[in-house]
């Protein structure tokens, strides 16, 4: 079995085998830009899927969960942009059942088989007309090379869309993941599997991998903590956030089995392409201009580093410092302070882009302030943060706070 992961050009949801994709303007969007986008499989999935943790959870993040509480396979999802059908009440849920009916009687499967998403304004009831013309027009256009459309068509404010697909070996057979995500606001994830019961981020990932829902399960689990749940933009944790994987078993390797090595391959690829989501995410938030990651070790416990580095990377005064490319070592020591864990200051140490910067917690004076101010004036900036306390260890990935965040975000609205 070969360890290799290669990610393919111009990769995207429907590379694996047995994946149609679709993207259409329905209409749910004033500007008439694509709005609507819809994955099919040839034949049914496997499915594991984790959701926001926000008390207020969108009208399709309750119905899907519903739908994955069992073992049930799945054939299709829809998702639309532009209405997020979030704090809708049962009127809202029961546009989703509707929703998924569309789908299913066009492509002729149990409405149980499809799983529905939605983004965009949260209050608005979805108009079901609309969403019954970019089903008919979905339908009629999928096709294995729509994956790129698909994902154009589940964009808000992102500027770009972000669409990836890596390839593996499987026992002699090739296994394909393709996946595709949008979000550019209202991003800081914190995603619960949906197993056992229980502007947006949306991810989603197809493979013709023959895979167990346990293992699947599993992989998708241990992919969050490498991908989506370590990424803020601006805080804000959504009210629709959901992360699907789909598998069809369409690539003919034997089937997957948790904790083989073949599942851990699989887990380190869904890693590998979730991580790299997540990061172009990040890079293409509202208004961001640099891309920052800050890394934490020395804490007394990783979950410890975990929330000394959130603590950094969602503090305004160093988002707005990475902004003006201002090497304000104090405020990320300060942030590092105020986080509620416990270590000694005495033995902290921080490096800015590499470069030796606090020693001991004190000013380690080998760059100038000028200095480190134009190592920082950069696309991605290096923050490495010593607690000097323990072997705790966590990375968060980041970026900067915009005059353009905040124009974009008094205008959403109106």
């Amino acid at each position: 079995m070969k360890m290799d992961i290669q990610f393919i050009d111009n990769g995207s949801v429907s590379s694996p085998l047995g994946f149609l994709a679709a993207g259409v303007t329905a209409g749910f969007k004033r500007s008439g830009a694509p709005d609507m986008a819809l994955l099919a499989s040839e034949c049914p999935c496997r499915v594991a899927g984790a959701f926001t943790a926000n008390l207020f959870a969108a009208a399709p993040v309750t119905y899907d969960r519903q739908i994955l509480s069992g073992e049930g396979m799945v054939r299709a999802v829809v998702i639309n942009s532009g209405i997020a059908n979030a704090c809708t009440g049962a009127r809202g849920l029961e546009d989703s059942r509707k929703s998924a009916s569309l789908v299913a009687e066009a492509l002729g499967v149990k409405p149980e088989e499809v799983l529905v998403a939605s983004t965009g304004r949260i209050g608005d009831f979805l108009p079901m007309d609309i969403m019954a013309k970019g089903v008919k027009l979905g339908v009629e256009v999928l096709s294995s090379t729509g994956g790129a459309a698909a994902a154009r068509a589940i964009m808000t404010t992102d500027t770009r869309p972000k669409s990836f697909a890596v390839r593996i070996d499987v026992g002699g057979k090739t296994v394909t993941l393709g996946g595709m995500t949008k979000g550019a606001g209202m991003i800081c994830p914190r995603l619960r599997p949906a197993h056992p019961k229980q502007a947006t981020m949306l991810a989603f990932v197809t493979t013709d991998a023959n895979i167990s829902v346990a293992a699947l399960r599993a992989s998708l689990d241990s992919s969050i903590d490498c991908s989506f749940n370590r990424i803020t933009i601006d805080g804000d944790t959504s009210t629709n956030d959901t992360f699907l994987v789909l598998a069809n078993g369409k690539a003919g390797n034997a089937e997957i089995q948790p904790g083989s090595p073949e599942q851990r391959l699989f887990a380190e690829a869904l890693s590998a392409l979730a991580g790299r989501l997540a990061k172009e995410m990040v890079k293409d938030g509202e208004g961001v201009t640099r891309f920052v990651e800050v890394n934490v070790t020395g804490a007394k416990s990783d979950a410890d580093a975990r929330i000394c580095a959130e603590a950094i990377a969602n503090s305004e005064l160093c988002k707005t410092a990475w902004f003006g490319a201002d090497p304000n070592w104090g405020r990320i020591l300060c942030a590092a302070g105020y986080s509620g864990i416990a270590f000694d200051p005495a033995k902290v140490n921080l490096d800015l882009q590499h470069v030796a910067t606090v020693r001991n917690g004190q000013d380690a004076k080998v760059a100038t302030e000028e200095e480190l101010g134009k190592l920082c004036d950069a696309p991605e900036v290096i923050i490495d943060l010593d607690l000097g306390s323990g072997n705790g260890k966590f990375t968060e990935w980041t970026c900067d706070l915009t005059y353009q965040y905040v124009k974009i975000n008094a205008d959403y609205h109106t």
